[in-house]
């Protein structure tokens, strides 16, 4: 049995795996890697923190405008539905693989309804 997602020592292994899975992926490595050019060591306790606050309850970890970020980067480059759906797909395979229990299903739940409530924004006929 896996154990379930219950420590900022948990939330670092599922966001440092899933991101070495996104630099390399096919699909949306590029928008990463070549258009945002992320400067990793600062992106992941950006990263660290905002799952901190929406898996673990920590208050006050994160502040920031995530959205905002996301119509920053789509200036540059369109962000697609398919963008989206490999960003959640690789999300969800990685919680998989590292968890399971009521938190690990709250992190997928919670990936899937950023990647549903962010897709009509920026692809669609709502899009910005």
């Amino acid at each position: 049995m896996k154990p379930d997602i219950s420590t900022p020592a948990d939330i670092r292994l599922l966001i440092d795996t899933f991101y070495v899975k996104v630099q390399a992926d096919d699909v949306i490595g590029f928008i990463f890697n070549d258009i945002a050019q992320v400067d990793w060591p600062k992106h992941l306790p950006v990263m660290y923190a905002f799952w901190e606050f929406l898996l673990l309850g920590t208050p006050d970890a994160y502040k920031g405008n995530p959205i905002q970020k996301h119509f920053d980067l789509h200036q540059k480059i369109p962000l697609k539905i398919e963008h989206f759906d490999r960003w959640l797909s690789l999300f969800q395979g990685t919680v998989d693989e590292l968890f399971e229990g009521s938190a690990a299903e709250n992190a997928k739940f919670r990936a899937y309804a950023i990647a549903e409530t962010w897709k009509p924004k920026f692809d669609g006929p709502f899009a910005v």
